[in-house]
C-alpha cells in the first residue's frame, strides 16, 4: 500500500515539473508552459464576468425594492390589502388548532384556508363576486354530491361505474354551459363546482362517509368565506365604486391637460426631432400629453371592470341603494369622444406638414382662448362630479361657443391664408353653371374670386406683426418632404412643388383649427351625460353664492339684493 502511494506521488511530482515553475507561466513562458497561462487568464475574466452579474442584480434589487416602497407611497390602499390579507389568513389559520369534539375541523382547516386564498380580493364588490361564485358552486357540488354518493352506495357492486359516470355528466355540463355568453362572469363558480364535486366523491368514497365528508367542507368553507368578508368589509374598506368615481374624475382632468398643451405647443411651435417609436405603435412614452389623453381612451377595460365589481356592492356613504354605476361609464364615454379629437389635434403636432409660424399666430389668440375655454369646462365638470354636485344654473358652454365663433368668424375673414387663393376663379361664372344656379343667390357665388380681391394680390398681405413678407420659410419646414409629391409629378412645371408645399402647409393649420371646433361641438355630449347622472344619481344641489346687497338710491326706502 505504501509502494503504491509513493509512486502515485512520484508522477504528480513529474507532472508538475513538467509544467514549469508558477512564475514563469503568469510571465507568458513560451511552448508547453502557455496553455496554463491561458487558463489563468480565462478564470480571471470568468470572475469578472461573475461579478459584473452579481453587481448587476443587486443594482436591479435596489431598483426593485425603491419602487415597491414608490407604489405603497403613491396607493396606500396596497399596503393596506396587504395588511388585511396577512389578518385574514391569520385568523383562518387558528383552525389548525382547534382541540375539541369535532377533530376533522383540524384536519380539514386547509379549506377555509384555501377559500381566504381564493376569495380575498382588492375591493369589496370583486370579493363579493368571488364569494358568491366559491358558495354556489361548492353548494351545488355538496348537493349533488350527496345525491350521487347515496345513488353510488346502493348501485353496490356498480359503485365504481357510478361514481365515474357521475363525473363525466358534471364535467361535460359544468364545461358547456360556462361557454354560453351571459355565463361569462361565473366561469369561476363552475370551475369550483366541478372540482369541489370531484374532491367531494373521492373523500367520500376513500373513508365511506359521504355526508360527513361533504358537510365538513362546507362548513369549512363557508367559516373562511364570513372571515374573509368580515375582515375586508370592517377594516378599512376598498370600494370598487369610489375607485370608478375617481377615474372618470382623473379622466376629466388628464383631457383639460392635454387640450391645454396641444394648443399652447402648436402655437409656440414646438417641433419633435424625433417621434418617439413608442408614440407611433401606440405604447407608453415619456410624452406628458401623450399619456394624459392615452390614459383617458385606454382606461375603458379598467372601468368595464370596476362596473362590473361596483354593481355587487352594498350601499355605503354617499352612494345609495341601487345606484347609477353605469352612468358613470356613460360620462366616461362622452369624454373618450372628445379625447378622440384631442389626439388629432397631437398627430397635428407631430406630422411632417407644418404650417408656418407667422400664419399660426394670425389666429394664435382665438385658437388659445378655445382651449382654454375648453379646459376650463372639462376642470369644472370634473369638479362638480367629484363633490357629486349638480351645474349651476345658466349655459355652461356659453363661453366656449362664443370663442369657438370668434374663432370661426376669424377663419372666414383670413381664408386667403388657408387655401392657395392664386387659383380662385376670377370673372364670369361657367357656362354651364348658369344655366341651374340663380343670379340672385349671393350664397352660391362665394366660391368665386372678386374683382376687388383680383386687384389686390392677398398673398403679400402681411401674417405677422412685422412687414410684408413671401412664406419662403415654408420650403425649410419640409425638409422630409418626398420629392415625388404625387405619380406625376415630372408632369408638373417647373416652380409647382413649392407651391404644393405652401398649399399643404396652409391646410394643415386649417385642419388644426376644424379639429378644435369639432373638439367644442363635442363637449355638448359631455355635458348632456353629466346632467343625467346628475339626476338619477341626485346630486347634492350647488351651493348659492350671495352677492353683497347694496342700498339703491336715496329715498326710495328699499333695498336691492
Amino acid at each position: 500500500m505504501a509502494s503504491k502511494i509513493c509512486c502515485a506521488v512520484k508522477k504528480v511530482v513529474k507532472r508538475v515539473a513538467k509544467m514549469g515553475s508558477l512564475k514563469c507561466d503568469w510571465a507568458g513562458g513560451s511552448g508547453e508552459k502557455q496553455p496554463l497561462l491561458v487558463s489563468f487568464r480565462g478564470n480571471e475574466d470568468g470572475w469578472k464576468v461573475l461579478r459584473e452579474k452579481i453587481k448587476r442584480s443587486w443594482v436591479e434589487s435596489k431598483d426593485f425594492a425603491r419602487k415597491a416602497v414608490e407604489m405603497g407611497r403613491s396607493d396606500p390602499r396596497k399596503v393596506i390589502f396587504a395588511m388585511k390579507m396577512g389578518l385574514a389568513l391569520s385568523l383562518t389559520s387558528l383552525l389548525i388548532f382547534w382541540k375539541g369534539s369535532h377533530e376533522e375541523i383540524a384536519q380539514y382547516s386547509i379549506w377555509a384556508i384555501l377559500t381566504v386564498i381564493v376569495m380575498f380580493e382588492f375591493s369589496i364588490g370583486a370579493t363579493f363576486i368571488k364569494g358568491f361564485n366559491r358558495g354556489l358552486g361548492t353548494f351545488c357540488a355538496g348537493v349533488l354530491a350527496f345525491c350521487f354518493a347515496e345513488l353510488s352506495v346502493l348501485a353496490g357492486k356498480f359503485e365504481e361505474v357510478v361514481i365515474v359516470i357521475s363525473i363525466f355528466i358534471i364535467a361535460f355540463c359544468a364545461s358547456y354551459l360556462k361557454l354560453y355568453p351571459t355565463m361569462k362572469p361565473y366561469e369561476y363558480g363552475f370551475r369550483v363546482f366541478v372540482l369541489t364535486y370531484c374532491i367531494l366523491m373521492i373523500a367520500g368514497n376513500r373513508t365511506r362517509e359521504y355526508t360527513e365528508a361533504i358537510l365538513t367542507r362546507l362548513v369549512l368553507i363557508a367559516a373562511g368565506a364570513g372571515i374573509c368578508l368580515v375582515v375586508n368589509i370592517c377594516f378599512f374598506p376598498i370600494w370598487a365604486g369610489e375607485s370608478l368615481h375617481i377615474l372618470v374624475v382623473k379622466n376629466f382632468k388628464d383631457l383639460a391637460i392635454s387640450l391645454e398643451g396641444c394648443v399652447n405647443g402648436y402655437l409656440k411651435c414646438v417641433e419633435y426631432k424625433r417621434i418617439s417609436s413608442k408614440i407611433l405603435t401606440y405604447q407608453a412614452a415619456d410624452d406628458p400629453l401623450y399619456n394624459c389623453y392615452r390614459s383617458v381612451i385606454q382606461s375603458t377595460s379598467q372601468e368595464d371592470t370596476l362596473l362590473g365589481f361596483a354593481t355587487w356592492e352594498p350601499p355605503h356613504g354617499r352612494y345609495r341603494y341601487k345606484y347609477p354605476w353605469e352612468k358613470f361609464v356613460k360620462v366616461s364615454g362622452a369624454v373618450k369622444h372628445c379625447a378622440f379629437m384631442v389626439m388629432a389635434l397631437h398627430g397635428c403636432m407631430l406630422s411632417e406638414i407644418q404650417a408656418p409660424p407667422e400664419r399660426r399666430k394670425v389666429f394664435s389668440s382665438e385658437l388659445q382662448k378655445v382651449s382654454a375655454e375648453g379646459a376650463k369646462v372639462l376642470r369644472v365638470l370634473g369638479n362638480k362630479l367629484e363633490k357629486m354636485e349638480k351645474l349651476s344654473a345658466g349655459d355652461t358652454l356659453k363661453y366656449v361657443h362664443e370663442a369657438a365663433e370668434e374663432l370661426q368668424k376669424k377663419i372666414d375673414h383670413k381664408s386667403y391664408l388657408l387655401v392657395n387663393s392664386e387659383n380662385w376663379e376670377i370673372g364670369e361664372r361657367p357656362k354651364e353653371f348658369g344655366d341651374l344656379i340663380d343670379v340672385g343667390d349671393e350664397n352660391l357665388t362665394l366660391g368665386f374670386k372678386s374683382l376687388s380681391e383680383a386687384v389686390l394680390d392677398l398673398r403679400s398681405v402681411p401674417v405677422g406683426s412685422g412687414t410684408p413678407q413671401r412664406d419662403d420659410d415654408a420650403n425649410n419646414m419640409f425638409k422630409r418632404w418626398p420629392s415625388n409629391v404625387t405619380a406625376n409629378a415630372r408632369s408638373f412645371p417647373k416652380g409647382d412643388d413649392s407651391k404644393t408645399y405652401e398649399s399643404a402647409s396652409a391646410l394643415s393649420l386649417a385642419t388644426f383649427a376644424s379639429h378644435l371646433i369639432e373638439f367644442v361641438a363635442r363637449l355638448g355630449f359631455v355635458v348632456d351625460s353629466f346632467e343625467e347622472l346628475s339626476m338619477e344619481a341626485n346630486f347634492k344641489d350647488p351651493p348659492i353664492i350671495n352677492m353683497p346687497s347694496e342700498p339703491c338710491k336715496k329715498g326710495t326706502g328699499t333695498w336691492v339684493v
